[in-house]
Formats: C-alpha cells, sequence, structure tokens
C-alpha cells in the first residue's frame, strides 16, 4: 500500500535530520512519478530506476517515495545542478522527466499565508499545491539504452594501464585492450605523484 505524503516527509526528515522544500519537492516527484507510471511506490523490487539531475534533499526525497537507491543500483546521478529526475518503468522503458514549474516557488506563498518567509512558504506550500500547478511531466526517451544504463552486475574486468578493477559493464574497449574511463581520458581527477 502507497504511504502518505505525511508519512514520506517523516521518513525523509529522520533521514536528513530536517525538512526542507527541495525535500518535499522530491517526495512529491516520486509520488507523481509512481502515478504517472502506474507503479505502487515506494518500490519493493527493482523495476523503477531513476536518474536524478542533482544530488542533496531533493534526491533524499525522491529516494524516500520510490526506494530508488545509488546503493541498490536504482538510482543514477547525472549531476546538472537541476532540481529534476527522469523516472523509468525498467519493464515497459517508459521515461518521464518531473520538474517544478517555475512559478511554483512564488505560488508556495498563496498556499501558505502563514508562512513567516519565502522558506517556510516553499515548505508548506510545496505539500498543499496540487500536482499540475506543483509540477511539470515530459515523456522521454532515453540516448543510451536502458541495458546499458542498468548493465549487468557481477561482471568485472581489469583495466589494463592502471590495473583497478572495473564493474559492471563500465570498461573502454580500446583496441583490444579493456580500459577504466580515467586511462582513456575521462577522469574527473589527476593524481598528485610526481
Amino acid at each position: 500500500m502507497p504511504l502518505a505524503l505525511d508519512q514520506l516527509l517523516a521518513q525523509c526528515a529522520a533521514l536528513h535530520h530536517h525538512l526542507c522544500p527541495r525535500q518535499v519537492l522530491g517526495v512529491r516527484m516520486g509520488m507523481l512519478a509512481g502515478q504517472v507510471l502506474s507503479l505502487e511506490l515506494p518500490q519493493s523490487d527493482k523495476r523503477l530506476l531513476t536518474i536524478m539531475e542533482t544530488d542533496g534533499c531533493g534526491a533524499d526525497g525522491v529516494a524516500v517515495a520510490t526506494n530508488c537507491w545509488v546503493g541498490r543500483r536504482t538510482m543514477r546521478i547525472e549531476d546538472y545542478g537541476k532540481m529534476a529526475a527522469t523516472f523509468v518503468d525498467t519493464v515497459s522503458a517508459r521515461a518521464v522527466r518531473i520538474t517544478p514549474i517555475l512559478e511554483a516557488r512564488h505560488l508556495s506563498l498563496n498556499y501558505a499565508p502563514e508562512a513567516k518567509d519565502q522558506w517556510q512558504a516553499q515548505l508548506i506550500g510545496y505539500q498543499r499545491i496540487a500536482d499540475e500547478m506543483l509540477l511539470s511531466v515530459q515523456e522521454v526517451t532515453l540516448k543510451i539504452p536502458l541495458e546499458k544504463i542498468i548493465s549487468a552486475a557481477g561482471k568485472r574486468v581489469h583495466c589494463e594501464l592502471c590495473g583497478e578493477e572495473i564493474m559492471n559493464e563500465r570498461e573502454v574497449r580500446s583496441g583490444e585492450k579493456f580500459l577504466c574511463k580515467a586511462c582513456v581520458g575521462e577522469a574527473y581527477y589527476t593524481t598528485n605523484e610526481q
């Protein structure tokens, strides 16, 4: 049985040690994804894959509402710095991208007249605003095949340059060699070794 908004927000607040507007948005986004995709959330299996476009509070809200987590390999972070997420039904391959409507921040004032400031208006208002006035839903098609995003758990190779283990089919083939992304120039870091 799906959990109610207040139950999910209580779980999120316990996880995060407070409740903020982005957590509320994340929970609402996750709940709406379940309705749009006709999935019972939070899920007990791994049918839903979520691709978050930011980390932080909003991602925690989505995780609590959907039971998609990085550690369960049901959530990916593609950090575009946007409060947005794409929800993918891995059985049907149907994908929807959900974002807050820009006007929602200002609209929240109308839904929380008791609020002391804009932050509190968002915290309260985001809980009260109807889905269609708070969130935008777009049907999307993934540019990368779903099978490649999910990959095959447990597959391992060693990079033939640095020797580090590469898991879940994330290696890059360079000629006859298997290399890690760092060794083919896609590293997010440089080493400090002399």
